[in-house]
């Protein structure tokens, strides 16, 4: 698989997107994005798209699978694909605190740590459902790496449609996300524009 080796500040800085979206803390000392041009249309919508697949960590042709997906779903096609994004379990175990990147959820994911209704799943971009029920491995629950992510992220908010209880790092889906629930500024339409030309 691909990995991006890019560092992420330099990335967040190009892509004009706050390292905390991240689950950073640090910032850029550099100077704010300054354009030599103006974008055209398409530099816009690719700048969208680009800041969308680095923030969940994503390459081209899953991306581009989860875009034919929405548009298969009833609603808003830019709005769907947010909510199959926001649903994959790499996701959810960042937005839960039990990592304190993406990047770090999809390994915890990947190492064999993470149950679903308590069946063990080790494929990040695994799409929860209503209902699941997402819990650290009682194996794991002990890790000393474990405890310390917990305790790092106790004061992190976790999003409305997510319900977890800290004691017995168990989280449950209440609901699958809505557009109110993304809290980075997308302008998901840029992207369905770019996709239908």
């Amino acid at each position: 698989m691909a990995v991006n080796k890019q560092p992420v500040l330099k990335r967040c800085k190009t892509l004009g997107i706050s390292p905390s979206v991240m689950g950073i803390d640090k910032s850029t000392r550099r100077n704010p994005k300054q354009m030599r041009r103006k974008q055209s249309e398409y530099g816009i919508q690719l700048n969208e798209k680009q800041k969308v697949k680095f923030i969940y960590g994503l390459l081209e042709k899953q991306f581009k699978h989860y875009y034919v997906m929405a548009t298969k779903r009833q609603g808003i096609t830019g709005e769907m694909l947010l909510q199959i994004l926001e649903s994959r379990l790499d996701n959810v175990i960042f937005r839960l605190g039990l990592a304190n990147t993406r990047r770090e959820a999809r390994q915890i994911v990947n190492h064999g740590h993470i149950t679903v209704n308590g069946q063990k799943v080790d494929i990040p971009s695994y799409l929860v459902k209503p209902g699941d029920v997402i819990a650290v491995r009682e194996k794991s629950r002990n890790s000393a790496r474990i405890k310390e992510i917990v305790e790092t992220n106790a004061a992190r908010l976790v999003p409305q449609w997510l319900d977890m209880d800290k004691n017995t790092l168990t989280g449950k889906v209440l609901r699958l996300s809505e557009r109110d629930d993304i809290d980075y500024d997308v302008e998901e339409h840029l992207i369905v524009e770019l996709y239908s030309k």
